[in-house]
Order: structure tokens, then C-alpha cells, then sequence
């Protein structure tokens, strides 16, 4: 399916990266699901700005029935099933080297706050939208993770976790789903510069992670958006239970 027959939906939209892969699909002409959890404002005007294939609708994907409420609103907004997911949420987090937790005096909750959403929201969205991908013989799940787990330069215990968990579920659901058509992939960045979560990163950390890769700066969220469409588009239609690194050649993999 190409891109522009697709209806993609985007959790956490609203704003950062999420926002960029919006624009990014709405670039190439999928009609785009702009899911946010709390970022009203700037979801609604980022669905005007994309236009009439473009819609907001709020929900949080960490709860079960929520999360099955926003596919059956997408489908109903577009007059058809949603096509492709891009697991984007993230549960509230600021990349502040800082001003983190240390292995010593993180709490468990903080954890838990990171799988409810990257986890558990993921699942949520792949169980409410697989059935019809199934039925219609193609579908695509996009999962975003992160480098840190490979190249943890900064040792953010929680979100780390929870992302390294979702590479896990990316594996495992691409071996269920395959057989009815649908692809299961993670894309992972390192920091991006800038959004709304890497704005408290010193100017340092960019600095650094900058003169650490090939290309001598820091991966913004546009570029990342970019090899997003990659995992949708046509050409990866043999690609799947893969983790693509996008960082600038920070990991290589």
C-alpha cells in the first residue's frame, strides 16, 4: 500500500517527535490520526495545519479501552480501518542527565510510569488495529525506541527499561503477525535536537553526542520522521522484527 492510501495513526502527536512524523506522513498524503493524551492545544493546531487528512483525537493508550476508542474514532473520522501505527507516547519524561535518578534512588514507580505507556500503550494499540490489518492482508506497526540501550551515555534506568521492552514485543509480535500481512519494526533514536523532552539537555550533552558521530551533529526530529516512512512505504515489504538505529551513526549496529 502506498503511502498515500494509508491511514496512519500517531500516538503522542501532539508535540516533538510525534509532530514530525505526523507532518512527515501528511508530506507524502496518508491521511493522519493526531492522538494526544493531554498536549490539546498544540494537537489541534497541528491537525489545521496539516489540513483536512489530518485529526486530533485525545486518548490515552495505556488504557485498554481508550486506546480501542481512538482506532474506532480514527476509522470513523476516515471512513476506513486504520492502516499503520507508529507507537510514538511517551510517559512523562525529561531527558536531564542532571537531573535524573540514579540507579540508588530511582523508584520502582518511575518504572512503571514508562512501561504503562511505551509498553502497555503499544500493546494496547496493536491489539485494537491488527484485526482489521489481518482482514485487509497488510498492515504496519512502527515502534520507537531508543539508542540507549546500546550506547547508554546517559543512564536514564526507566525509560531505558521500558524501551528495551518494547524492542522485545517488536520481535515477538512480528512473528505472530506476519503470517496475516502486517510488519512489526522499531526505529531508535538518541537525542534529538530539539523537543519539548530534550530541552532541559545540557548544551554539553548535544556537543558531545555531535562530535561522537560521523556526521558531526545531533539528529533532529525531522530527519528522524523521515526513515519513519521507510517501515510504511512499499519498499520495506520484506522488512520485519527489525531495529533500524537513527542517530546519525552515534550506534552502530
Amino acid at each position: 500500500m502506498n503511502l498515500n492510501e494509508q491511514i496512519v495513526l500517531v500516538s503522542g502527536a501532539g508535540r516533538g517527535l510525534g509532530a514530525a512524523i505526523a507532518r512527515a506522513f501528511a508530506g507524502q498524503g496518508a491521511s493522519v490520526v493526531i492522538n494526544y493524551r493531554r498536549s490539546e492545544a498544540a494537537a489541534l493546531a497541528l491537525a489545521e495545519e496539516l489540513g483536512p487528512n489530518a485529526v486530533a483525537i485525545q486518548a490515552d493508550v495505556s488504557d485498554r479501552e481508550d486506546a480501542r476508542r481512538l482506532v474506532n474514532d480514527a476509522a470513523e473520522a476516515f471512513g476506513s480501518h486504520v492502516t499503520t501505527v507508529v507507537n510514538n507516547a511517551l510517559g512523562d519524561f525529561s531527558f536531564n542527565g542532571d537531573g535524573r535518578h540514579t540507579i540508588q534512588s530511582i523508584p520502582w514507580e518511575d518504572f512503571q510510569g514508562q512501561l504503562d505507556v511505551s509498553l502497555r500503550g503499544a500493546l494496547n494499540l496493536i491489539q485494537a488495529t491488527a484485526p482489521a490489518m489481518e482482514n485487509a492482508g497488510f498492515g504496519r506497526m512502527i515502534n520507537i525506541g531508543t539508542n540507549l540501550f546500546q550506547n547508554p551515555v546517559v543512564p536514564y534506568h526507566d525509560y531505558t527499561a521500558a524501551k528495551a521492552a518494547l524492542l522485545s514485543l517488536t520481535r515477538t509480535a512480528a512473528a505472530d503477525l506476519g503470517p496475516g500481512g502486517i510488519t512489526v519494526n522499531m526505529l531508535s533514536g538518541g537525542l534529538l535536537r530539539t523537543t519539548d523532552a530534550s530541552a532541559a539537555t545540557p548544551e554539553a550533552i548535544f556537543d558531545l553526542i555531535a562530535q561522537s558521530t560521523p556526521l558531526r551533529r545531533v539528529t533532529t526530529p525531522a530527519e528522524f520522521a523521515d526513515a519513519v516512512l521507510f517501515f510504511a512505504s512499499p519498499w520495506s515489504r520484506a522488512v520485519t522484527g527489525q531495529n533500524l538505529v537513527v542517530d546519525g551513526g552515534l550506534v552502530r549496529d
